[in-house]
């Protein structure tokens, strides 16, 4: 059926029906709409990778002053990209949202340093981690109540709710507010309307880096580092494009690459555990 669409569209457009053949991920198009074939093949057919992100979590996805999209998961993906021969769409969205579109089809993969999770395994199949990165507890810089994680019982915290840092406060007994990106996160410590916030601990120091007059302090920091990895669909359609992104991984691993762009955006190399 797919192919008769496609086979329409190409007869229209010789006919001088159409003046333009195809749409872009903009107009509402899945990024599945291709002929039929497993998913790297319909990306290499179309050209294009569509990848799901937030832009405004830096260092990971953000807007720098001239309003392009950078960070190091948006320059992971545009070498992965490369590898595999195609261009790179980035499609920018709450995070809330990321895994939505994901399980509809809107776009390939996520690039947003989703965490791995036992509970997302069930549903969707991960690449290998390419970053490695502790949770701090974040407070105010006169707070001194909460020192730890199990302080946060009975306290009030805020973050994406669909993140695995609500699903960690609310485990220590702590009351989560659903925000929509970083920046309302701040905006509420710094207010006072929340007694902390959990996140990267490499997001804090890059927070401070923008804004070194802030008087907030990491509390607390996780023993345990979690692992980013690339999130797709489960399914044998998406088998061969999580294999070829582990290669490419792999390659930007061996090559030093990975930890050149961590230290651009981090700081530190996070790409190693």
């Amino acid at each position: 059926m797919k192919k008769q669409y496609f086979f329409a569209l190409f007869t229209a457009a010789a006919l001088g029906i159409l003046g333009l053949s195809g749409c872009s991920q903009q107009s509402g198009a899945n990024a599945s709409e291709t002929s039929g074939g497993d998913l790297l093949s319909q990306i290499q057919e179309r050209g294009e990778i569509v990848v799901a992100t937030e832009g405004t979590w830096a260092p990971w996805t953000y807007h720098d002053e001239s309003g392009a999209l950078v960070g190091y998961d948006v320059e992971v993906m545009e070498k992965i990209a490369e590898k595999l021969g195609v261009e790179v769409s980035f499609v920018e969205g709450e995070f809330d949202g990321l895994l939505a579109g994901l399980d509809s089809k809107r776009y390939d993969v996520i690039a947003n340093g989703v965490d791995i999770t036992e509970d997302r395994k069930e549903k969707y199949d991960f690449s290998v981690p390419y970053a490695y990165n502790r949770t701090a507890i974040i407070v105010n810089g006169d707070n001194d109540e909460i020192q730890s994680f199990e302080d946060l019982e009975g306290k009030t915290t805020a973050n994406t709710i669909t993140s695995t840092y609500t699903d960690l406060a609310r485990s220590y007994g702590a009351e989560v507010t659903g925000v929509d990106d970083l920046n309302q996160t701040f905006e509420l410590l710094s207010s006072g309307r929340i007694d902390a916030t959990l996140n990267a601990e490499v997001t804090f120091y890059d927070y401070m880096n923008q804004h070194p007059d802030a008087n907030i302090k990491i509390a607390a920091l996780s023993e345990d580092a979690t692992q980013a990895a690339f999130p797709v669909r489960k399914g044998e359609e998406t088998a061969s494009l999580l294999t070829a992104i582990n290669e490419a991984l792999a390659e930007l691993a061996d090559s030093g690459e990975l930890s050149e762009l961590s230290e651009k955006y981090f700081g530190t190399d996070i790409s190693k555990n």
